[in-house]
Formats: structure tokens, C-alpha cells, sequence
């Protein structure tokens, strides 16, 4: 399993830039990688230990693998391979494969590390390759996001590295668990890097632009896994140190209900889809110990969504409520409304169930607001009009991609089939009909838009610093039980 780890980690890089070779066989090839990364998720649902490889002592590389590691690495398999179907008949170039195969690789490799060295690495690899997505149109537009999101990201990774060598300084070593005790700037500063990072609370306010500026498969990668890398060392750190699970549950409530608040009066379609992702990844850290399970629906669901906007025949809500879509194209977008709501028959509603069932007594109320939130968000979706003959046409291949995405919500069912009692399928039905009722109601009838000041470059980078004084607050408070 050892040297199977090894290869599965290398054949991404090699293959991504094997393609320049073969240029014609691009698609192909990136399609195979994404194909053996999804058997490699399923290999370790077998697993009946852990399994952790470490090589060069304490100054090398230190890997984790486990169900956590599992949950991921098949969000990042099986939207790789949705976003490669819906561009099988495009014109995307091998340039396109190469960069989604190295942000594919990278990814993976984020997901199993247990050192700040190594996932440093794996996190700057992403945001290169990353940049050249988002930058792939060449308009003026998108290079000036992709440098936005480059430079936000890499600030956000210079805290995180002077955080990492403090924490080497105190104990020798750059393991997730030598934040157990180490002086409270340097979690400070890692935590802000992997939160910034990861559009978490107010620091991750460069994502909504960012992610809804993009192509719709590049927006489908980087809001179904890419910022999950750097989500998933929160979870890891959590787990590994629970010290710090107050303040991870504490960013993650707060991110939830920012988001959602955005998207609920957000009338641009994918910018609301890039708030919603933004609640989403909340959710994720509200509950660390079952985050693994809802970031595998989430990432379905998102990318989904994303896929779907994309053929959407206008991307202003108040336009598609008199400019009706094709009834084919509206079934999925309702079914993945559904599964985000939390509705029965859908694994979003096992991954809230379980959310809910793993929260602290102080965090219930906000995140069922959140839940409540999100409902009302997407019966702006749910109550567009559609009709059979006429409308916009779907893309070559997205038939393909959505099939597998929302067939993937179908079979997640069975992860937590527990849920199905009668107390929880109740409450997300009283939940999703209160979120309707208030979309109907109220919202419907009213425009309200929110100002985007916080999102401005300039203000990106001075959050930060209040982010990092909010978390040197928050952690010396938490100095005894770390120490």
C-alpha cells in the first residue's frame, strides 16, 4: 500500500505534464487520473487501520491516510472527473488538462498530509496552477482575478509560514501535532493562512469574486475541492490537537451564517453559489469529527450547481424569472437545490443530520439558522419557471457530468443511512418549508443588495491582520488547555 501511495501521488504531475508531449490525448489522460484517483478513495474505505508513512525524521514529509483522508480524496476524484465530462466535447486546449490534472494531484496531496512543510508545498502548487485556470480566458478580466486571487493567497501562505517555523522552533519538528503547545502567534499565524486560504469568515471574502469570475468548470474545481485543501488541515488539526476545536467550531458557525447571509440576497447566480459555498464550508468545520462526510456532499452538490449555471440562459435571477429554462435543465438544478436543503432521498440531508447531531449546545440556534438560510437561498432556484420546448440547450457532455455528480448524492445515502427516523426526516421538512415560505413571502417581492466594500482588494489584505488579532485573542484566552 505503501508504494501504490507513492505512485497514486507522483502520476498526477507526470501525467499533467506528459500531455504536452501528447497533446491530442489530453482529455484521455487527464481522464484516466482522475478514474484511478477515485479507485484509490474506495481502497481505503477498506482500510481497517490508518496508514502513516514518514520519511526523513522530523524534517521530512509525514503522511496520514484514513477515512477522513477518504472522504476528500473521493470529492476531489469524482468532481475531477464531472468537470472532465463537461469539457470532453470543448475546445479546451492541453494547456487546460495539464493545470486541472496538476490541481487534481496537488489536491490529493493536500489531503493526506500531516505536516505544515508538505502541505505548504502541496497549497502552493494549487495556487499556481490555480492562477493559470482562472487566468485561461486571457481577457483582461480574468487575469486580473486570477493575480487578485494569487497575490491574496500568497500573503495568506506567508503567515502560515512564519507561523510553521515558530512551531518547528518549539518543538523540532513541522507534524499537525506540534501545535499542541506551541506559543500562541504561531497557531495565530497558521490558522490565519489556512483560513484565508480557504474562504473562511471574513478573510475568505476574496472568493465569491473569484469564483464566479471564472469558466464554469474551472468555478466547479474551486468551489467542489480546491479550497478544501485547505479546510481539511483545519479538520486534521482539530482532530490531532482538540484543544483548538473551540475556535475552529467558533470560525465555523460565523462562517456559515456570513455566508448564507450574503447569498440570500445575492441576485447573480453564481456569486450566490460562491456565498453558498462559503456558508457551506462552515458547516465542515461547525462539526470537525463528521466534516469528511459533508465535504464529499458538498463538493457533489456545488460543483453540480456550478455546471448547471453555466448553461443557465442568463446568469441575473430576476431575468430568469421571465426567460424560462428547459425543463431538462431544471430537474438537476432542482434535485441539487434539494440535496444542499437537507431534503430526505439526498445525502446532503444524511451530511446535515449528522452535522446537526455533532454540535455543541452553543451552536445549535446559529447553525440552524444557517440551515434555514440556505433552504431560503435556493427556492430562488427551486421556483424558477421552466418549460419542455424552447429555453436555453444544454452543452455537449454536461448530460454526463451531471449524471454522475447527482448519482453520487444518490449512492452517498447509504454512508448514513442511520438518519432515517422519523424525528430527523421532520425537522429539515419544517426547515425547507420555512426557508420557501420566507423566499415567497418576502423575499421574492424585495431586491436587496448588499454592498461589496469588504471584497475589495485593498480591504482583502487588511482583514487579515484584524483575522490574526481576532485569533491571538482567541488563543491566548485558550493558553492553559494548550499548554
Amino acid at each position: 500500500m505503501n508504494a501504490l501511495t507513492i505512485i497514486w501521488i507522483a502520476l498526477p504531475l507526470f501525467i499533467g505534464f506528459s500531455i504536452y508531449l501528447l497533446p491530442t490525448m489530453g482529455r484521455y489522460l487527464a481522464l484516466g487520473v482522475a478514474i484511478i484517483s477515485l479507485m484509490y478513495s474506495l481502497k481505503i474505505s477498506s482500510l481497517s487501520l490508518p496508514l502513516d508513512l514518514k520519511f526523513l525524521d522530523n524534517f521530512g514529509v509525514i503522511l496520514l491516510i484514513d477515512n477522513l483522508s477518504g472522504f476528500f480524496i473521493l470529492t476531489n476524484a469524482l468532481v475531477t472527473l464531472g468537470v472532465i465530462l463537461y469539457c470532453w466535447h470543448s475546445d479546451k486546449t492541453s494547456f487546460f488538462y495539464t493545470q486541472l490534472i496538476i490541481v487534481h494531484g496537488s489536491v490529493n496531496a493536500a489531503f493526506i498530509c500531516a505536516d505544515f512543510i508538505s502541505l505548504y508545498v502541496a497549497l502552493e502548487v494549487i495556487s499556481i496552477a490555480a492562477f493559470l485556470l482562472i487566468a485561461y480566458p486571457r481577457s483582461d478580466r480574468s487575469i486580473w482575478v486570477a493575480l487578485r486571487y494569487l497575490f491574496v493567497s500568497n500573503t495568506a501562505m506567508l503567515f502560515y509560514l512564519v507561523g510553521t517555523v515558530l512551531v518547528y522552533q518549539a518543538h523540532h519538528s513541522f507534524s499537525f501535532e506540534g501545535l499542541k503547545g506551541s506559543p500562541p502567534e504561531a497557531v495565530a499565524l497558521i490558522f490565519l493562512g489556512l483560513l484565508a486560504k480557504g474562504g473562511i469568515f471574513v478573510a475568505g471574502l476574496w472568493l465569491p469574486l473569484t469564483h464566479s469570475e471564472s469558466e464554469t468548470p474551472v468555478s466547479a474545481m474551486l468551489s467542489g475541492v480546491v479550497v478544501k485543501a485547505a479546510i481539511y488541515p483545519l479538520v486534521r488539526c482539530t482532530l490531532m490537537v482538540p484543544e483548538i476545536d473551540p475556535i475552529v467550531r467558533i470560525f465555523g458557525v460565523g462562517t456559515a451564517l456570513l455566508g448564507v447571509s450574503y447569498a440570500i440576497f445575492e441576485q447573480d447566480t453564481k456569486r450566490m453559489l460562491a456565498f453558498s459555498t462559503v456558508s457551506q464550508l462552515g458547516f465542515i468545520l461547525a462539526a470537525p469529527e463528521v466534516g469528511g462526510f459533508y465535504a464529499l456532499t458538498h463538493g457533489l452538490v456545488k460543483s453540480s450547481l456550478f455546471l448547471i449555471a453555466g448553461v443557465l440562459p442568463n446568469r441575473n435571477l430576476q431575468v430568469l424569472k421571465n426567460q424560462p429554462m428547459k425543463t431538462a435543465i431544471w430537474i438537476p438544478l432542482v434535485i441539487a437545490s434539494f440535496s444542499i436543503s437537507g431534503f430526505p432521498l439526498l445525502s446532503g440531508f444524511g451530511a446535515k443530520v449528522l452535522t446537526m447531531k455533532n454540535l455543541l449546545p452553543w451552536q445549535v440556534i446559529g447553525m440552524n439558522i444557517a440551515a434555514l438560510g440556505t433552504a431560503t437561498t435556493f427556492a430562488k432556484f427551486i421556483f424558477l419557471p421552466h418549460t419542455k420546448s424552447g429555453g436555453s440547450k444544454a452543452k455537449s457532455g454536461f448530460l454526463s457530468a451531471i449524471s454522475l455528480l447527482l448519482g453520487g448524492l444518490l449512492i452517498a445515502n447509504g454512508v448514513y443511512y442511520q438518519a432515517y427516523t422519523f424525528a430527523n426526516v421532520i425537522k429539515p421538512l419544517v426547515t425547507i418549508l420555512l426557508g420557501w415560505l420566507a423566499y415567497v413571502l418576502i423575499l421574492q417581492r424585495r431586491a436587496i443588495k448588499l454592498p461589496r466594500i469588504a471584497e475589495q482588494f485593498e480591504h482583502l489584505i487588511g482583514v487579515m491582520s484584524l483575522i490574526l488579532i481576532f485569533l491571538f485573542w482567541l488563543l491566548v484566552g485558550n493558553q492553559t488547555s494548550m499548554s
